[in-house]
């Protein structure tokens, strides 16, 4: 049986080591994919070494999986383009919003 709160996924948060253009490994924790422009991008939260974030920041980018191959790790790609960031970066403070209010219907729901 699947706990809805979960969706049938574990509660173990999903992570990638995302390597910076200096060579630093940084662990990030996945926050969300977004389709904006038909396009794919991922939000990424860094983590400290303890597994934590202090500061808020959110890391997005481009992401790219390959139809073909399943197995195959997909590819995260900068965003050059101010206005592409800047429309991913609306799109994500949308999603914010939509999970603030899907938490509080929920907790509606609750009582």
């Amino acid at each position: 049986m699947t706990d809805k709160d979960t969706n049938g996924y574990d509660d173990e948060e999903m992570t990638v080591e995302l390597e910076l253009e200096d060579g630093q490994i940084v662990n990030c924790a996945v926050i969300t994919i977004l389709t904006v422009d038909k396009k794919d991008y991922i939000a990424l939260l860094p983590l400290d070494e303890n597994g934590n974030n202090d500061d808020g920041e959110v890391w997005f980018y481009q992401y790219e999986e390959n139809e073909n191959d399943p197995h195959e790790e997909p590819k995260l790609t900068y965003i050059d383009d101010d206005e592409e960031y800047d429309n991913v970066a609306d799109a994500f403070d949308e999603y914010l919003d939509s999970v603030e209010f899907d938490e509080i219907i929920d907790k509606q729901n609750e009582q």
